[in-house]
């Protein structure tokens, strides 16, 4: 905690520099505070005063429900209050008709810094929310009750006219058998790890129904490998493995609530996810020839249309950002079936690869109404589909008739969907909201933008056109060598400030990798070495390499190699036959070692500098 908080106030410091801000009342409150309620108040106190600003930047005001917790002066918080009058006036709390950017950076920067630091939540956290993961679910089950049929119908209708040629594309592969199944390297429910992923022993009956174990799970067909199949458990619908229910670090406010699937169901939903993506995303043709319209309006790979967006938005005012709250669990299985209503083979797809039941811990084995939970391979590009489908359908209504394709090409560089991060104009945000609402699905109302002009996707935050996204504080600070992890993620931390113009913070972090770190050279951002970059100063070659001639310098880099995970004979030529179809790379050693490092190591080597 000492030096954390030797870190805030470097921060602190540096930033007030910039605005001409005393910060020394702030530091001793931050302080004061952190003595008395630990660290959640540099994650969690902090972190709700930043939202708040985000809040009264939208609505132009510090309103009197904001910034609870913390002193007022006249309108304004006292904490922070010397950046705070850069942006408000304090007698009336109203927006300052020119505010100083600079001071709203520095608030966001100070106040997000450690809200994304990776701690486990306290027990009875994360046994709430676990609570709410069941609740919501009970939920989506009685809004799909509820939903009106005239909102499913032209749900539907829109459905056929958005994706009809990504639908007839997928409904041709699986009636083909023209897919590629492929075993994700995250945990499974059944603890299957690395190679051994590749002689499945277990396989569903809703599997079976559309692909059969013989051509998708066994290397060929020939009558040599049959015998294989005594082995093999076909688990009837009512007993399949449900689905193991894991929280993972996010804020120490909540955790992150995933799913581990079985191996068999994540084996074939990566098989779903190789051809469903490319089409959506128009990198592949379809079979009607050309590309889905759609890829105008959705992505799985790059943020930068999104953020593209939302800086447009704060400049103009006519794009709104809206976020979701428990996007992926509110999704329900109804909304999928809708959604696919007409191409038979895709939508038994992908109800034959979805998990039914999960297992929660503390609540036992429950039946979902949701369609899939974060870990799904098909929950992103799924969910993504049925959000957009939805806000188009929030349009319509908005508009008061049927959109026509010529509508939806209009409508070309302002909207945009990357998993629940939505950017919709201005106009319609009212009708999608309710259009959501309808389905079930909430907006995050405090992380929702549209009134003033602050815009945030993607992880890029924009005010009025400048970029204000805050540096995150990942780890904790590394003790030795041995806290590789942490010593990666302060190197990541430090050169990110850097960037920022933020040079006194990032010395003040220099002094403490290189307490750790015998070499930390100056590198380029594209070198492989963990160094530090830099404006002023370039690297210097310590030696040469005799036989390429190149310039090296002594650095340390990121050794992580996968646990060993010999692959059976079966398994080996399964795995072989799938990688090698030109779209998976592969290393040497693939069949001896497998899946995610349990360790990850920093150690000194010779490296190019750039």
């Amino acid at each position: 905690m000492k030096s954390l908080m030797l870190l805030w106030n470097t921060l602190a410091h540096e930033l007030g520099g910039w605005s001409h801000v005393d910060t020394r009342r702030d530091c001793k409150t931050v302080a004061d505070r952190s003595k008395h309620e630990g660290i959640s108040f540099l994650t969690i106190t902090l972190p709700s005063f930043g939202k708040d600003l985000q809040q009264a930047l939208d609505q132009r005001h510090a309103s009197s429900d904001l910034f609870v917790g913390f002193q007022r002066r006249g309108e304004l918080p006292s904490f922070l209050g010397g950046f705070l009058d850069q942006i408000f006036d304090r007698r009336s709390g109203d927006l300052l008709d020119v505010p100083n950017i600079d001071s709203i950076f520095a608030v966001r920067q100070l106040t997000l810094f450690f809200q994304k630091i990776e701690l486990e939540c306290s027990k009875e956290r994360t046994a709430r929310a676990m609570r709410k993961y069941i609740e919501t679910d009970v939920e989506v089950a009685r809004t799909d009750a509820c939903t009106p049929e005239v909102l499913r119908e032209g749900y539907r209708r829109l459905s056929v006219l958005l994706w009809s040629d990504v639908f007839s594309t997928m409904d041709s592969d699986i009636y083909d058998g023209d897919i590629f199944p492929r075993h994700g390297s995250g945990a499974t429910a059944d603890r299957i790890r690395g190679n051994a992923k590749f002689d499945l022993a277990r396989w569903s009956w809703r599997l079976e129904s559309i692909f059969p174990f013989v051509e998708f799970a066994l290397p060929s067909l020939g009558r040599g490998n049959f015998h294989l199949l005594d082995r093999v458990q076909f688990d009837e619908p009512g007993a399949e493995l449900p689905v193991k229910v894991v929280p993972v670090p996010k804020t120490l406010e909540t955790p992150r609530i995933i799913a581990e699937e079985p191996a068999h169901m994540q084996y074939m939903q990566q098989a779903l996810l190789g051809m469903l993506v490319p089409c959506l995303e128009g990198l592949r043709l379809l079979r009607g020839g050309g590309t889905s319209l759609m890829r105008h309006f959705i992505g799985f790979h790059d943020q930068l249309p999104n953020r593209e967006l939302a800086w447009k938005g704060s400049l103009d005012q006519e794009l709104a950002t809206l976020d979701l709250s428990e996007a992926s669990d509110r999704v329900s299985n109804q909304h999928v079936l809708d959604l696919t209503a007409r191409f038979p083979w895709f939508s038994q797809a992908l109800q034959a690869t979805r998990s039914t039941k999960a297992d929660v811990p503390g609540f036992g084995v429950i039946p979902l109404a949701k369609f899939a939970s974060m870990g799904s391979a098909v929950c992103f590009p799924v969910e993504a589909m049925v959000f957009l489908t939805m806000i188009f359908l929030g349009i319509e209504q908005q508009l008061g008739h049927p959109l026509t394709r010529k509508d939806i090409k209009a409508l070309r560089g302002r909207v945009r969907v990357y998993g629940d991060d939505i950017v919709i104009p201005v106009d319609y945000v009212q009708s999608v909201i309710r259009t959501f609402e309808s389905f079930g699905i909430r907006v995050n109302l405090r992380k929702s933008y549209w009134n003033g002009k602050f815009r945030e996707s993607c992880g890029g935050d924009y005010y009025d056109g400048v970029d204000v996204t805050p540096t995150r504080f990942r780890r904790m600070l590394p003790g030795s060598l041995k806290d590789a992890e942490e010593m990666i993620s302060l190197i990541s931390t430090r050169n990110q400030l850097y960037k920022k113009g933020l040079w006194q913070t990032a010395k003040f972090l220099d002094e403490i990798i290189e307490k750790v770190l015998p070499h930390f050279p100056v590198v380029e951002e594209s070198s492989s070495a963990l160094g530090r970059h830099s404006h002023t100063f370039s690297w210097k070659a310590e030696v040469g390499d005799p036989d390429l001639h190149l310039p090296l310098v002594k650095a340390y880099v990121v050794s992580a190699n996968p646990p060993p995970s010999e692959a059976s004979e079966i398994g080996s030529l399964l795995k072989c036959l799938l990688v090698n179809d030109g779209t998976a790379t592969i290393d040497e050693e693939h069949l001896l070692r497998s899946g995610r490092s349990s360790a990850v190591r920093i150690k000194p080597k010779y490296v190019t500098p750039y």
